[in-house]
C-alpha cells in the first residue's frame, strides 16, 4: 500500500552534475538510492513522479508491459516545460504493437552478424581520422577532429545520408536535445530534419541504393509503410547514431586521462577482450543519458511495498542504477577489466537500444586503436576548463583540447 507523503517533502529531480565529480551521477541521487529502492520526486510542472533507483527494479520494471513508453500517456513525466505534448521521435517513444511493427522495419542492419561485417570499414573511418589529426595542428580539439565525425560518418554511411550534409544534420540534432531549448526551436528542428529526411527517402524511391533507406523506400513501395513514417525512423537514426557515440568517445577518453593507470592497462594490452570489457565499463560508468528513462503507469502496479497508480510517472535514472553496489561491486570505481556487461546503459526491455551491437563495435575500434596509435595522447587543458554538457539530455563535453 501507498504511504501518505507530505507534498512539501517530495524533493526535486536532482539533475545537475556540476556539484560533484563530472563523471559521477548527481549526489543527491547517490541519497535517494540509500533511502529506498522507491521515492517520489517533484518535477518542474509540480508532478510527481515515482523515481526507481536501484539496478534489479529498474530491469524488472523497464520490462513490465504495463509501463508505458508513450509520451501520450497519462502521467507522462516530461523532462521541462518545452518537453511536453511534443511530437514523438518514431517508435522510441511507443508501445507495442506500434513500437514492433516499426521497430522490425531496421533491425536487420543492426544484427550482430551485419555490424561484424562493418567493423573494417570503422577501422578505415578510424585510421584516416587519427592519420590527419597526427598531419594536423597540435593541440587539437578532438570532439571536432574525430569524437565526432566517427559517428557521424558511419551512421551517413549506414543510412546513406551525404556526410556533406553533416553540418546541418548535427546542428538541428542539437536543437532536439538541448533540454533549454523552446518548443518553437525544438519543434523547428524535427520539422527540418523530418523534411530533409522525407526529401531523401524520395530520392531512394527512385533510386534506391544499399543503405537503410533505400530498405524502407521498399517497405513503402510494398505498403508496409508511408513516406511520413520512414523519415521519421530516419531523424531517430541519424540522431541517435551519431550523438551518443560522439559523446561517449570524448567523454570516455576523458575518464581515461582522469584515471592513467586505467589508460595505461588499455593502451599496453589492447587485446580484443580488455578492449571489449573496457567498452563495457565505460558504458557502465558513464552512462550519457542524462534525463533518466521515462515512463507512464498503465495499470496498477505493486511494487517494493507500494502501489504504482494507473497515471503515476515513472523515471529509471540508469546512471545511478550502474553505481548500485547490490550489481556492481565498488561501483564508483573506474576498473576496465570488470565483467559489466550486464549494465543498463542501453536500457532494458522492448525498448532496450536497437543500435547496440553498433555503438559497441565502434567504441571498440576507437578505445583499441586511439591510445595504441597515440601513445602520448593527453589533455590540453586544467578539467576545471573543460566545458560539460549539462544543459543536453545527452551528456558529454563540447570540446575536448588534447596534445601529443
Amino acid at each position: 500500500m501507498t504511504s501518505a507523503v507530505d507534498p512539501a517533502a517530495i524533493p526535486e529531480y536532482p539533475m545537475d552534475r556540476a556539484a560533484g565529480c563530472p563523471f559521477d551521477p548527481p549526489p543527491r541521487l547517490r541519497d535517494l538510492q540509500a533511502e529506498g529502492p522507491l521515492t517520489k520526486v517533484r518535477l518542474w510542472d509540480g508532478s510527481t513522479p515515482w523515481l526507481v533507483t536501484r539496478y534489479a527494479d529498474q530491469r524488472k520494471l523497464m520490462a513490465d508491459p504495463r509501463i508505458s513508453a508513450d509520451i501520450a500517456s497519462p502521467g507522462y513525466p516530461s523532462p521541462a516545460a518545452n518537453n511536453g505534448g511534443g511530437s514523438k521521435i518514431s517508435f522510441i517513444l511507443m508501445d507495442n504493437p506500434e513500437h514492433a511493427r516499426l521497430r522490425r522495419m531496421v533491425t536487420a542492419p543492426f544484427t550482430i552478424r551485419r555490424v561484424s561485417a562493418m567493423r573494417p570499414a570503422v577501422q578505415k573511418i578510424v585510421d584516416r581520422l587519427i592519420d590527419e589529426m597526427l598531419a594536423g595542428p597540435n593541440p587539437v580539439d578532438l570532439v571536432d577532429s574525430f569524437a565526432l565525425p566517427v559517428p557521424s560518418l558511419v551512421i551517413c554511411e549506414l543510412l546513406g545520408v551525404p556526410y556533406a550534409e553533416h553540418d546541418f544534420f548535427q546542428e538541428h540534432s542539437k536543437t532536439i536535445i538541448r533540454r533549454t531549448a523552446t518548443t518553437a526551436e525544438r519543434n523547428a528542428a524535427m520539422r527540418a530534419l523530418a523534411g530533409y529526411l522525407h526529401r531523401l527517402v524520395g530520392d531512394k524511391l527512385a533510386n534506391p541504393g544499399e543503405d537503410l533507406l533505400s530498405g524502407l523506400a521498399g517497405r513503402i513501395r510494398a505498403g508496409e509503410l508511408t513516406q511520413e513514417e520512414a523519415a521519421q525512423i530516419g531523424v531517430l537514426l541519424l540522431i541517435a547514431g551519431h550523438e551518443t557515440t560522439a559523446n561517449m568517445i570524448a567523454l570516455g577518453t576523458l575518464a581515461l586521462f582522469e584515471h592513467p593507470e586505467q589508460l595505461a592497462l588499455l593502451r599496453e594490452g589492447a587485446e580484443e577482450n580488455l578492449v571489449s570489457s573496457a567498452v563495457e565499463e565505460l558504458l557502465r560508468y558513464l552512462n550519457i543519458t542524462h534525463n533518466g528513462r521515462r515512463r507512464a503507469v498503465l495499470e496498477d502496479i505493486e511494487f517494493a511495498g507500494q502501489t504504482l497508480r494507473a497515471g503515476d510517472g515513472v523515471i529509471f535514472p540508469n546512471d545511478i542504477g550502474n553505481r548500485d553496489p547490490d550489481a556492481f561491486a565498488d561501483p564508483d570505481n573506474l576498473d576496465l577489466t570488470r565483467n559489466a556487461r550486464h549494465h543498463v546503459a542501453f536500457g532494458f526491455g522492448v525498448h532496450q537500444c536497437l543500435g547496440q551491437s553498433l555503438a559497441r563495435m565502434e567504441l571498440q575500434v576507437v578505445y583499441g586503436t586511439l591510445y595504441r596509435r597515440i601513445p602520448t595522447l593527453r589533455l590540453a587543458a586544467d578539467l576545471e576548463r573543460i566545458p560539460f554538457k549539462h544543459d543536453g539530455s545527452v551528456y558529454g563535453v563540447y570540446e575536448l583540447p588534447v596534445t601529443w
